[in-house]
């Protein structure tokens, strides 16, 4: 019989043009202390849509939202507030979170479910919540200055939408830098009709962590890359090689953070820009880890999730075959693997079936880990007795068998039906580590530059990946299938690596204004997204 975990115990991204969210116009529509508001600003900081694109609350958005239905009603609260985290093994940090955990409370509903989450901002700065992978009403998306208004401190916001598929995902601000604190937690969505057998569930949160460690702050860090990455021209470099010198301000305030040498032949070279100090799965080192109890035989259910900034993590489970039933929660063709790649945003769940004894899950910073330099998140799956392995544990799974998405082919009932693009968008990632200057087509984001789609095409995008690293990119409010794979896998987050392309085909069947963007939160917040805009 299955079983659910009840209240797992945590965050996202993004902000370059609303630094000044909540100020003006957007600090009108946030809502006052206390007061639960749903006002929306449609444009920039103070400016209505551009004219001729459907607007995040428009009559447009209303009726696409009509054809979803409206299912019971889950209410939740979420409150976002400064609160020390018990990392385990003594290790306590100051940050944000949902509550006082990490991950934050896990929100569970049922597709077809009418999910109405209030969020209060106890924080001391705006704030937002964006529900990755859900094709939502554009006005509750959460990104200030586009589709809403920021939520003041202070403020609440009320939340209210039809989850229309059943999965795993996960929800996180798109305000600044915030995702790099402790502001996640996973979204469960279950099926009525749910095909898989299974005993039991583990959802499985990993991240990288910096905040409040020696002083540092997700702010820090990017002052230093910006500054201290001059020299750095992203190609392959020895541990040793010199930095410059970072900000004045960086450095006062925490150790230099910034990595050189983090390189993956998996990821064409260059794999992160920051050395994180902790890896964690579920909001635990792995000195301490957490510990999931099972028996032996049991089958079991794992939701994988990616909650990193900087990080991609190569995950095995000791002595364990994985069988990938979905990936970004659309279901997969059962495919076997000893290992998963997962980049920023992505998630997997598989089946595995539990041994007698205690195994470790180890999730390892791809390309940042290294003799002298461990660099990887543990957590326990324990079914009988023994002694748990140390934190260096690398299971031999980890460089057996690994799934990368172009082996997977999407289930018959979510496959993309064949189609020709009725409208092609070509993206340009761009950018350098010298200079920091991630963006699209060679312009940072401003809230105002679309592209263009009409609502019942299919439309394709072709990134085409011209900088010297690779980037996870994801697409708010939509899954695409990979179109250079025959019946590729539904996903909404997909890697690029260097002088690389990768197409992607969707169906355009979700009007508003729709962030898509790199998903490591340094390079969205230094410009690299845009919007994909629904012509009237």
């Amino acid at each position: 019989m299955r079983t659910h975990p009840t209240d797992l115990t945590r965050r996202s991204v993004l902000g370059a043009a609303i630094a000044a969210a909540g100020t003006g116009v957007l600090a009108a529509c946030s809502g006052s202390p206390g007061t639960d508001h749903g006002s929306m600003n449609h444009g920039a900081a103070g400016e209505e849509s551009p004219r001729g694109y459907v607007s995040p609350n428009g009559p447009e958005v209303a009726a696409a939202e009509a054809k979803r239905g409206s299912g019971p009603v889950r209410a939740v609260k979420l409150t976002a507030t400064p609160t020390p985290l018990d990392l385990g093994g003594g290790l306590t940090v100051k940050s944000w979170a949902y509550g006082d955990r990490l991950p934050g409370q896990e929100v569970r509903v049922t597709a077809g479910d009418t999910l109405a989450l209030t969020l209060a901002n106890h924080l001391p700065q705006p704030t937002s919540l964006h529900w990755h992978g859900i094709a939502l009403r554009n006005d509750m998306d959460g990104v200030p200055g586009l589709t809403q208004g920021a939520v003041r401190p202070g403020g609440t916001f009320a939340y209210r939408f039809t989850v229309p598929d059943p999965g795993t995902y996960w929800i996180h601000p798109h305000s600044g830098l915030q995702q790099d604190r402790g502001l996640y937690a996973p979204l469960i969505v279950e099926d009525p009709r749910e095909p898989l057998a299974y005993d039991k569930e583990w959802v499985v949160v990993l991240d990288d962590w910096v905040d409040g460690v020696d002083g540092s702050t997700p702010e820090a860090v990017l002052a230093e890359l910006r500054h201290g990455m001059a020299g750095h021209s992203g190609a392959d470099m020895p541990m040793d090689t010199p930095m410059d010198t970072p900000s004045p301000t960086a450095r006062a305030k925490s150790p230099s953070r910034m990595m050189m040498g983090a390189t993956s032949r998996l990821l064409g070279g260059d794999a992160g820009d920051v050395a994180y100090p902790y890896y964690l799965v579920n909001g635990r080192t792995a000195e301490a880890p957490s510990v999931f109890s099972a028996k032996p035989g049991d089958r079991i259910r794992l939701r994988i999730i990616n909650a990193g900034g900087d990080t991609p993590f190569r995950v095995a489970l000791g002595g364990h075959e994985l069988t990938i039933t979905h990936t970004d929660g659309f279901p997969v063709q059962h495919a076997k693997a000893d290992a998963l790649i997962l980049g920023m945003g992505e998630r997997y769940d598989v089946l595995v079936t539990a041994g007698d004894g205690v195994f470790p899950l180890t999730a390892v910073a791809e390309g940042k880990d290294a003799p002298g330099r461990e660099a990887a998140a543990m957590a326990l799956l324990r079914t009988g007795s023994g002694s748990a392995p140390t934190a260096s544990v690398r299971p031999e799974e980890l460089a057996g068998r690994l799934l990368t998405p172009n082996r997977l082919r999407a289930a018959e009932s979510v496959a993309l039906s064949a189609q020709e693009p009725d409208r092609t968008i070509r993206l340009r990632l761009t950018g350098d580590m010298t200079r920091y200057n991630w963006a699209f087509n060679g312009k940072p984001y401003t809230s105002g530059r679309r592209h263009p789609v009409r609502a019942g095409e299919r439309v394709r995008l072709v990134f085409t990946n011209s900088t010297r690293m690779w980037h996870p990119i994801h697409l708010h409010g939509h899954t695409f299938a990979l179109a250079r794979v025959p019946g590729g896998p539904r996903k909404d987050t997909a890697g690029l690596l260097p002088n690389r392309t990768v197409v992607v085909d969707f169906d355009a069947d979700n009007p508003g204004l729709w962030m898509t963007h790199c998903h490591n939160v340094y390079h969205s917040e230094s410009g690299m997204m845009t919007v994909l805009g629904y012509r009237k």
